[in-house]
């Protein structure tokens, strides 16, 4: 039988009138001595107790209580019955306790997630971000040479200490040498008539360079017929310094290479490391400066364990002589950047994070987009014929008339080399910069995927990797290696990758472009790749990832085109604001904006007449390496065919890097 709501409360009126006056007067009798313990020190009277024992009895006011004439029965203190109502009311899960504390509190606590407090930079490390603490990005540098540094032979390698307090060479008579470039270039000696006439330095003054220490680099021991005779020297052909000088590496011509003390008793030998079997042409250091990386002509490049003096990898090239090895660079310099743009992100982000889709607007430049047409497809440029007669229309941005030819830029018609046309906007992407087929139309896609689509790649040569495609290379890590070969090939390995086969790829490379390379370095925040060619050319690499369909593929992004008189590019060296890098030919070093370089206005027009600075120095000779420093202070040359081949002067330049805002 099913009880109605009435009947439930008559049933609760009968239970709650159980109660009767003989308990009443007994509950009020407790009550009272209880208040009257309590309350010993306040003021006694009867309403005050009145009072009191209503609120003690009710546990509200009249008006709150439903059943105004109604006790419960007698169980624990009052005082302590609220708190524990109180603490019932706050942790519903949580028992109350018979006898808590008056002073404890009964807040909520929330279960927050212990904190980890960031870990601390390396001595070392912190060091290198306080140089660029306060540093912002420039409108462009302005290079002056303030220092010169003769040498009786040619120098084949530079290395350097983070501060530049420690300069070194590595000349070809064997010898390494310590410059304190700082003393030279505060103080007041300068060169001297016949130093001056050594160095090609005619005109102006040229301040003298400091020696600080010199000492030998000798051969391995083991490989003399009687190890108790002297060691004779060997040339470095590469260098390599701790940023704090704490040690030196020197790839030698022998295959050796030695670890010296540089900063505390220069110059003490001691390991020397053989795996080469030829000279070692480029060295790189790992992140933690707890290893390094060795390219040789031996077509082989070796990862080196600092701790055991061991090589514990071993990066097989497809035998060329291997001429550059960089780590990608994984600090992106936000002290330079006062406002990173999303289009120039670097693609790796640090693992644990994720970049939000950031919108992004096409605002650097018009993109030269034709009208669509009612045709599905547009015949060829060749079968065009124009509506009307009259005026010619104006011509498009991607062909140049004969009145427009550069003889100092723009290659002969008759030598296969038209120049490069500026790319145009995929036949899919609206006036707006929106994809017509759902996707969004970047401004670099809209750049770079024509020119990666049109052009035709070179033969391969024998026994190299696969060009990189967009599976293969989304596999990759952050952590690549990149090597380049004297053939022109430029290799990129997955360092988390030790499988054969799997986790290395090269760049493509134009069926035009000559097969050769003697120097390749990454950008600053390791999104590009800038490689020297034969042809007068710096060939710009994008390898950024943006996780769209078709974008995942490094290409090449631009081509920045020295005058032909100028020789072959045997030098390059990206500056520390991911915007500039410094190319050296055999008559001068140039200075380029890649951002700006070939870019177009608001008019869809690419800028004419010379696009790079020149960096008064070198003339005439083959530069062996560039050097700049992370605060973009001073700029090093030095001069040497590094065992190849052309002519070299016997002078190292120190420029002096300034700031334009």
């Amino acid at each position: 039988m099913a009880h109605s709501d009435s009947d439930d409360e008559g049933i609760d009126d009968n239970e709650f009138d159980r109660t009767t006056d003989a308990d009443d007067d007994v509950d009020e009798d407790i009550l009272d001595a209880l208040e009257g313990d309590l309350a010993a020190a306040a003021e006694e009277n009867s309403d005050a107790d009145d009072d009191s024992d209503s609120d003690d009895s009710d546990g509200g006011s009249d008006d709150d209580d439903p059943y105004p004439n109604e006790r419960p029965p007698p169980r624990q203190p009052v005082i302590q019955e609220q708190v524990a109502e109180a603490s019932d009311a706050t942790h519903p899960s949580i028992p109350s306790s018979k006898h808590p504390s008056p002073t404890r509190e009964y807040a909520e606590k929330v279960p927050t997630p212990p904190h980890q407090a960031p870990r601390p930079l390396s001595p070392a490390r912190a060091r290198i971000e306080a140089l660029i603490a306060d540093l912002r990005i420039p409108k462009s540098f302005t290079v002056e040479a303030v220092c010169a540094i003769p040498q009786p032979v040619p120098t084949h390698s530079l290395a350097a200490s983070a501060c530049m307090t420690h300069l070194l060479t590595g000349s070809d008579d064997g010898y390494i040498r310590d410059y304190d470039i700082f003393a030279a270039v505060n103080g007041k000696v300068f060169l001297t008539a016949p130093q001056r006439q050594h160095c090609g330095v005619m005109e102006g003054l040229m301040k003298a360079a400091t020696l600080k220490s010199w000492w030998e680099n000798p051969v391995d021991r083991n490989t003399l017929s009687n190890p108790a005779e002297e060691a004779p020297l060997c040339a470095p052909y590469s260098l390599l310094m701790h940023s704090d000088a704490l040690w030196v590496l020197s790839g030698s011509k022998e295959g050796n290479i030695n670890l010296f003390t540089a900063r505390h008793d220069p110059g003490r030998l001691i390991h020397t490391m053989t795996r080469h079997r030829g000279p070692v042409s480029a060295l790189a250091m790992e992140h933690d400066q707890k290893g390094f990386f060795s390219a040789g002509w031996d077509s082989e490049a070796f990862q080196w364990d600092l701790n055991t003096g061991q090589a514990v990898r071993n990066f097989r090239s497809h035998g060329s002589q291997l001429t550059a090895i960089a780590v990608r660079p994984i600090t992106n310099f936000q002290a330079w950047h006062p406002a990173v743009d999303p289009a120039l992100v670097n693609a790796h982000p640090p693992v644990g994070k994720v970049l939000p889709p950031v919108p992004i607007e096409p605002k650097y430049e018009a993109m030269d987009v034709q009208p669509m047409v009612p045709q599905m497809v547009p015949p060829p440029r060749s079968e065009q014929v124009p509506m009307t007669s009259g005026p010619a229309p104006p011509q498009d941005d991607d062909t140049k008339s004969d009145g427009s030819f550069d003889p100092l830029f723009d290659d002969d018609p008759e030598d296969g080399g038209a120049p490069s046309a500026p790319s145009q906007a995929p036949r899919n992407t609206a006036m707006n910069g929106t994809s017509t087929d759902g996707g969004i139309a970047y401004p670099s896609q809209v750049k770079m995927q024509p020119q990666q689509r049109n052009v035709s790649q070179a033969i391969a040569p024998k026994n190299a990797p696969p060009v990189l495609d967009e599976m293969s290379y989304s596999m990759y890590s952050p952590d690549v290696l990149m090597v380049a070969s004297i053939d022109g090939q430029i290799v990129l390995w997955d360092k988390r990758v030790n499988t054969p086969g799997r986790g290395v790829g090269r760049l493509g490379m134009s069926d035009k472009t000559p097969p050769w390379c003697v120097s390749a370095c990454w950008s600053a925040d390791g999104g590009q790749i800038y490689v020297g060619r034969r042809n007068e050319t710096v060939d710009v690499y994008d390898v950024r990832q943006f996780g769209m369909q078709g974008r995942g593929t490094p290409c090449t992004l631009k081509t920045l085109r020295n005058p032909k008189s100028s020789g072959v590019v045997s030098c390059v060296v990206a500056f520390p604001d991911t915007r500039h890098v410094a190319c050296a030919s055999n008559d001068n070093i140039r200075l380029w904006n890649v951002a700006e370089a070939d870019e177009k206005d608001a008019f869809g027009k690419v800028k004419s007449g010379v696009q790079f600075k020149i960096i008064p120095g070198h003339h005439g000779g083959f530069i062996s390496q560039l050097l700049v420093d992370k605060a973009a202070r001073f700029l090093v040359s030095a001069s040497s065919n590094r065992g190849w081949f052309g002519e070299s002067t016997r002078t190292i330049f120190v420029h002096e890097v300034k700031h334009i805002h």
